[in-house]
């Protein structure tokens, strides 16, 4: 199989996320006939034989990446990811409706309102990994922040007074309320989307245009779904 990897005109290559999406993506992945046992199991492996397909598994921000390159023909990642690597060019596909979020502005509880805060202390500070979405968002709406690019633990940052605010992606909002914060605004939502690499799909489209159409036909037939 691992020689397939950089084999031309081998079975196509599917970019999958690691961590909370990866299970959505497999149970969807089963439903419309790719192999995903070995994904499944406690392997250290990278790579996966997904019957008709390679699984590639990798961060869900190494998606776009590995994708425009032309390093694996198609992928799955949330919108969020795509927006903010939107300097990375692929087609975007197919809306899966996995994996469900909010990219939220969020302060402590009990702050004012960032409009109220902005108009009585001034220039609000900002945590966040997002920096390119927040950048955007706050230009839209004309107010002018100090974004603080912070990777890990993002929640901590207005709790000792590295930030008056953070720009994250939250499913439950359960971390936000377990750390004393609450959200003010909603910026988007995201969901998991399939996206393709514009020289496979230009040369692949009939392999890619079948996969797509499986799983947005699976998506529509999804509990739930009308």
């Amino acid at each position: 199989m691992f020689e397939e990897l950089r084999k031309p005109g081998g079975k196509l290559k599917m970019a999958v996320p690691r961590g909370a999406l990866l299970e959505e993506v497999l149970d969807l992945l089963d439903r419309v006939g790719i192999e995903t046992t070995e994904a499944r199991g406690d392997s250290r492996s990278l790579v996966f034989d997904g019957g008709e397909l390679i699984l590639i598994t990798m961060r869900p921000s190494d998606v776009p990446t590995y994708v425009s390159a032309g390093a694996a023909d198609v992928g799955i990642t949330g919108k969020d990811v795509l927006l903010e690597q939107s300097d990375r060019p692929v087609y975007e596909l197919v809306d899966l409706g996995i994996g469900p979020c909010r990219m939220v502005l969020a302060t402590q509880k009990g702050d004012v309102a960032p409009s109220e805060h902005q108009r009585r202390l001034g220039m609000m500070k900002i945590a966040t990994k997002y920096k390119r979405i927040a950048e955007q968002y706050f230009a839209e709406q004309g107010r002018q922040v100090e974004l603080v690019e912070v990777k890990g633990s993002i929640e901590l940052a207005p709790l000792v007074g590295l930030a008056d605010g953070i720009v994250d992606l939250v499913a439950t909002g359960r971390t936000l309320a377990e750390n004393n914060l609450e959200v003010k605004e909603e910026i988007l939502g995201s969901t998991g989307r399939l996206v393709a690499n514009r020289v496979s799909y230009r040369i692949r489209r009939e392999e890619v245009d079948d996969l797509a159409a499986r799983l947005r036909a699976a998506v529509s037939d999804a509990p739930g779904e009308s």
